[in-house]
């Protein structure tokens, strides 16, 4: 009996077709790909050679928006509920402020601007072993830890090569992998402090990282049973770049407090005579001297207040987001307002991430 051949040379056939229309569907989508991503790049490329002067633009508009609100006479002082800040409650007659807008279109490009003063905090530069003290206490740092770390921040600074009690210079530094030495001078980025000894990203505010809790004898004043309460951070309290003075219309309550003779009582009597919660109307004090209307503040104060604090600020940061055909990039500037005709731009770049942290202090 015989058996009728299979058709193999037939199935064969199919299957190679079938290969070859997967490979050039393959190859169809990698060059649809590889087209996209030319594209993409030849847009980016196009898009670059027009954002440093849109960025430029955003600076240019917040110098003016700053130095329409100094030329104010309506308003000799500067507090969150300006123009300059985000806030609209500002009583100037100036013109430019009555129209600034903190999206700006250019036709060709976008760019959204947001200022903060650098003068709502403390100047790291400038800050005593007292004052670095207290932003230990405000962060929660247990006692033990805190002489350490307030010794390593100075030597960090001071230029001589003897450390403090606790404190660390080069020596340390130079053990690490890899190694670097002690700055022995000011601060120039508040990033700097993650290169101390001591200074953990929990307590420089590194983003996504909770503060630590307060210490376990204060946990029972603050009414703290289950979950400690986040905290203060560093860069939260202190910036390298500022008058030295710290303007009692914007700092926090936390920052108040690094103030000699405030303590948190008396802080958020001042936010509370400052937003004016009792009128209705926010009060920014039109000078120091006004703080002694504060309750808790008394004349033998004053003279300390008057040194520390200003209700102008001279320096402030700028976040710039800019948008061209799709395109966004983040710049970062520093500006420094000494009258309307003068300020300067202390520093113009990309948005940077921070460094690494050597913070091992044991």
């Amino acid at each position: 009996m015989k058996t009728k051949p299979t058709s193999r040379p037939a199935g064969i056939a199919l299957i190679i077709v079938m290969i070859c229309i997967t490979v050039l569907g393959t190859m169809a989508g990698l060059f649809a790909y590889s087209m996209k991503v030319e594209n993409k790049l030849a847009m980016n490329a196009n898009a670059d050679a027009n954002f440093y002067p849109l960025a430029q633009a955003a600076v240019d508009y917040c110098k003016s928006v700053l130095a329409a609100s100094l030329a104010s006479p309506e308003e000799p002082f500067d507090s969150q509920n300006q123009v300059w800040a985000g806030g609209s409650g500002s009583t100037s007659s100036n013109g430019i402020l009555a129209v600034a807008k903190s999206t700006v279109d250019l036709g060709y490009g976008r760019f959204t601007w947001k200022m903060t003063d650098l003068e709502s905090k403390a100047n790291i530069n400038l800050a005593d072993q007292p004052m670095l003290e207290r932003a230990m206490r405000l962060i929660g740092v247990d006692a033990g830890d805190s002489g350490p770390i307030t010794a390593s921040i100075l030597d960090w600074i001071d230029r001589d090569k003897n450390p403090h009690i606790g404190g660390t210079e080069s020596e340390y530094y130079e053990s690490l992998d890899p190694p670097y030495k002690a700055k022995d001078g000011y601060i120039d980025d508040i990033q700097e402090l993650l290169l101390v000894r001591g200074v953990t990203p929990e307590l420089y505010g590194l983003e996504g990282q909770i503060p630590p809790p307060p210490p376990p004898a204060f946990r029972d004043q603050l009414g703290l049973q289950d979950r400690p309460v986040q905290r203060t951070t560093l860069k939260e309290l202190f910036t390298p770049i500022s008058s030295g003075q710290i303007n009692v219309n914007t700092a926090s309550a936390t920052v108040l407090q690094l103030i000699p003779f405030v303590d948190e009582n008396t802080a958020q009597q001042i936010i509370t005579f400052r937003s004016g919660q009792e009128t209705g109307q926010p009060t920014p004090f039109r000078n120091v001297g006004e703080l002694i209307n504060v309750p808790g503040i008394n004349a033998q104060v004053m003279p300390q207040l008057q040194r520390l604090c200003n209700v102008r600020s001279r320096t402030f940061e700028v976040h710039i987001d800019a948008e061209i055909g799709g395109v966004k990039r983040q710049y970062h500037a520093i500006l420094m307002r000494n009258s309307p005709r003068d300020i300067q731009v202390l520093s113009f770049n990309w948005k940077l991430n921070a460094p690494a942290s050597h913070a091992d202090a044991r």
